[in-house]
């Protein structure tokens, strides 16, 4: 999903910045005749614009091995015009892409960057990522928002620099179990072992003892959660990963 923070949109419309999203598992004997044929779809077809395309290798969990397609942000209306058939582009997934993809492969879903819950304060480069996804409770959406505006308020406050995004399933499913997204931004492994101290951040800015019922009430709003890590393949994606904060404001 991802993952530029915000989409420039003329303040006359309402419309907000979504992300289509595809799971792509390739055929393990076939990986690399897979990559070509991505690589070059995406660099000609989804190279700038709305249409513009990352592509991240997932290294855990269920989804291991596969590789995740991100194309945006963009407003709704703007798939009416997307790359399609008269322009080559499905033909040429369908001969160089598709083939190479193991049965069942290539899920499809739409997130919403929820921009205001989220936090870019300055440029990055985009390389690893920690993605935590949350199977909200039915009926618990909007106090479930309302505790990750508590979190906003810490890192606000306490870590003004850290970057992360809070993104949400545009059609949550009962059964999938993934409806919010929170994408953590990372350059080395060794991140993923270090104490960043948001429990004491959080009892620092709310009480003592704020953290611990911060988790419980989080508990009462969800159905628990999974990690995935996700590297970037600038190698397979149509864009950068340069996340140019300043321009998109």
């Amino acid at each position: 999903m991802l993952l530029l923070p915000l989409l420039a949109m003329g303040q006359e419309t309402t419309e907000y910045g979504v992300f289509e999203t595809a799971n792509l598992m390739p055929n393990p004997a076939q990986v690399s005749q897979f990559e070509k044929g991505l690589a070059a779809h995406n660099k000609k077809y989804h190279g700038e614009g709305p249409y513009g395309v990352r592509v991240y290798w997932v290294a855990n969990g269920p989804n291991t091995g596969s590789y995740h397609w991100s194309m945006g942000p963009f407003p709704w209306s703007s798939l009416d015009n997307r790359p399609e058939q008269k322009d080559g582009h499905d033909t040429d997934w369908n001969n160089n892409v598709a083939p190479y993809m193991a049965a069942n492969s290539g899920s499809q879903s739409y997130w919403r960057s929820q921009a205001e819950l989220s936090r870019f304060p300055k440029d990055f480069t985009i390389k690893n990522m920690a993605v935590d996804y949350w199977d909200i409770k039915r009926g618990k959406y909007e106090e479930a928002m309302n505790l990750v505006k508590k979190i906003h308020k810490v890192y606000a406050e306490k870590s003004p620099d850290d970057i992360y995004g809070i993104y949400t399933n545009e059609f949550m499913s009962t059964k999938e179990g993934r409806d919010l997204a929170v994408i953590s931004f990372f350059d080395k492994s060794a991140w993923l072992g270090q104490d960043h101290g948001i429990d004491k951040k959080y009892d620092e800015v709310y009480g003592t003892g704020s953290w611990t019922q911060f988790l419980k009430d989080w508990m009462e709003v969800t159905n628990g959660g999974e990690t995935e890590i996700w590297i970037y393949r600038p190698d397979l994606s149509g864009i950068s990963g340069d996340v140019i904060v300043a321009e998109r404001k």
